[in-house]
């Protein structure tokens, strides 16, 4: 692949001078690197519009990818002429576009969510219990820090969250006393770690150079931290990351599955639940989508098409007819 140290290394240091995040970054990549090599290793400076159409044509109609996956793909490739190359290469046009089929995220219902519960058990399940309790995604949940946790105000602080923006999600007094215990934890193994010399933690932006006795604060460490130390890919610092959202996923699996639940859910779906049972128990859909940090209220307009409040209540003429369920018995008497 010609020159692709040297592109990496520009494209890396204009994404992480730009402050992206690191998954963004890493989507961003992998869609670069397949552009590439699907031109046959030209270097992306040799070409341009035409390409990058033709290219985002061949993963709609011959991949079959998803609407998500080919914006995605899209933005990536516009990132890399407008902001690595500073090239404009203009809006792509007359592109195949993949269709964006209209889903219903996955819901467990209360009934369900008490199943599950006596199976979260541990760390993992905390969090998870979490995610039902305030509505935060998985990888929010991930990086909560100590200082964004306040057990006195019940509230949690989330930092540069989808759309890097900060929002504040009550904290669930059923899950104060457990909160309490995991920071009291917390405490105890970064006590373990400033006598180690490892209690440095990933700061974000450049606040390790402003403010370089930040990362062994206490404030600024995981509040769901692993139990054992690893190396940063990136840094080289060996150091407490914390919990991996795989760990978390594979807890959430077990649980669905000994709850006996059907429905293929995931950590995401107990974000979606939040937002149905809180729909159900007649919050306006504004504070729902404050709450979720979404930036259109119409994204969080899906959960009242789960809700069926779409429809009106409109209840099915089927059950309008008291006497069927007696009718039906006896023909299968």
């Amino acid at each position: 692949m010609p020159e692709a140290p040297r592109l990496q290394a520009q494209f890396i240091t204009t994404i992480r001078t730009l402050h992206y995040s690191r998954r963004t970054e890493e989507a961003y990549w992998h869609w670069i690197r397949a552009f590439i090599l699907w031109s046959g290793k030209r270097h992306p400076a040799e070409m341009g519009k035409q390409e990058v159409g033709a290219f985002l044509s061949h993963l709609a109609t011959d991949r079959k990818v998803s609407a998500s996956t080919q914006r995605q793909a899209l933005a990536s490739l516009l990132f890399l002429y407008q902001k690595v190359l500073e090239r404009e290469i203009g809006w792509v046009d007359d592109i195949a576009r993949a269709k964006q089929p209209q889903r219903l995220p996955c819901v467990l219902t209360q009934q369900e969510i008490a199943r599950l519960w006596p199976h979260l058990i541990g760390v993992h399940g905390l969090m998870l219990k979490l995610l039902y309790g305030t509505g935060m995604r998985l990888t929010e949940g991930l990086r909560l820090r100590v200082k964004d946790l306040d057990l006195e105000a019940m509230c949690i602080t989330v930092r540069e969250g989808k759309g890097n923006k900060d929002r504040s999600v009550p904290v669930p007094q059923r899950l104060r006393a457990a909160l309490a215990e995991q920071l009291a934890q917390r405490e105890a193994w970064h006590v373990l770690d400033l006598q180690r010399n490892r209690a440095d933690v990933e700061l974000p932006h450049a606040l390790h150079r402003k403010y370089p006795q930040a990362a062994r604060q206490l404030g600024w460490q995981w509040v769901f931290a692993s139990d054992h130390y690893s190396t940063d890919p990136v840094s080289g610092v060996e150091r407490r990351h914390h919990l991996y959202d795989q760990t978390v996923q594979r807890t959430m699996a077990r649980a669905v599955k000994c709850a006996g639940i059907r429905k293929p859910a995931t950590p995401h779906t107990l974000r979606h639940s939040f937002a149905t049972h809180l729909l159900q128990q007649g919050y306006d859909i504004r504070s729902v989508q404050e709450l979720l940090g979404h930036s259109d209220v119409s994204t969080t307009m899906i959960y009242t098409h789960v809700l069926g409040l779409a429809g009106n209540g409109v209840r099915s003429p089927l059950d309008q007819l008291p006497d069927l369920a007696v009718e039906l018995q006896h023909e299968h008497a």
